[in-house]
C-alpha cells in the first residue's frame, strides 16, 4: 500500500467516514446510559471475536432485556460465537455493578467527569476488568469521546506495517508498545493530513472492505 493509494481511498469514502464519526458524536450528545453501556459491552466482547458477531450478541441482549437486568448465566448464553463467553459475561455484570448509582445505570456521568480521552482511557483500563488499551480506545471513539486515540487491532496493525509506519506487528501489546505505536500513527496521520479517527476507519475499511464500528 502506498500513501497515494491511501489518500485515494480516503477521498472515495471520506463522506461515509465523516458520517460515521458524526454518528458517534451524536450518540454521546443524545444517547442514554443504556446505549453508552451497550458500546462498552460491545468493546468488551471484541477481543479474539468478530466485530459483527459481537454486535449481534449485544443487540440480542438489548432485545431480550438482559443487558441491564440479565444474570451472568443469561448473558453468557446469548454470547453466541463470542470467545470466552462465560468470562466476558462475568466482566459485563461486574462493569454494570460498577456504574450503578442508587439502582440506576450512570455510566455517562462517570465518563463525563474525566477530563480528556487519555485520562478516560487510563481510568477504564485500571478500573474495568476486561478492558485494555485497545478496548478502551474503541469504546471512547464509539461514543464520540476518543477520536484522538488509536484502536490497534490486527487490521490496523497490518495496514500500519504495509505503510511502513511500523517495522513489525508485535506479538503482544504492552502499555509502552501501544503508546509508542499510537504516537507513530498520530505522526503519520499528521503527515497525510487525515485525522486519527478518520484514519482508523479508513484503515479498517482497507482491511475489511467495509466501515463498521
Amino acid at each position: 500500500m502506498t500513501e497515494r493509494k491511501l489518500k485515494q481511498s480516503y477521498f472515495d469514502i471520506r463522506d461515509e467516514i465523516k458520517r460515521r464519526l458524526n454518528g458517534f458524536k451524536k450518540l454521546w450528545q443524545t444517547g442514554g446510559d443504556d446505549e453508552i453501556f451497550a458500546e462498552l459491552v460491545f468493546c468488551m466482547l471484541t477481543p479474539q471475536s468478530k466485530a459483527k458477531v459481537c454486535w449481534r450478541a449485544v443487540e440480542n441482549l438489548i432485545r431480550k432485556g438482559l443487558l441491564i437486568k440479565g444474570s451472568e448465566s443469561q448473558i453468557a448464553h446469548e454470547l453466541v460465537g463470542v470467545r470466552f463467553n462465560r468470562k466476558k459475561a462475568e466482566y459485563i455484570v461486574e462493569a454494570r455493578k460498577q456504574f450503578m448509582v442508587d439502582g440506576r445505570l450512570s455510566i455517562k456521568a462517570r465518563i463525563a467527569q474525566l477530563d480528556n480521552p487519555f485520562d478516560a482511557r487510563e481510568w477504564l483500563v485500571h478500573n474495568i476488568r476486561g478492558i485494555g488499551y485497545k478496548e478502551a480506545s474503541h469504546f471512547l471513539r464509539n461514543i464520540g469521546r476518543g477520536e484522538e486515540l488509536a484502536i490497534l487491532d490486527r487490521h490496523i496493525l497490518r495496514s500500519l506495517k504495509a505503510l511502513d509506519v511500523i517495522e513489525e506487528i508485535p506479538r503482544t501489546l504492552s502499555k509502552s508498545k501501544y503508546l509508542k505505536i499510537e504516537a507513530k500513527m498520530r505522526g503519520f496521520a499528521d503527515k497525510v493530513d487525515i485525522s486519527m479517527g478518520e484514519l482508523d476507519l479508513l484503515l479498517w475499511y482497507i482491511g475489511t472492505g467495509e466501515i463498521f464500528k
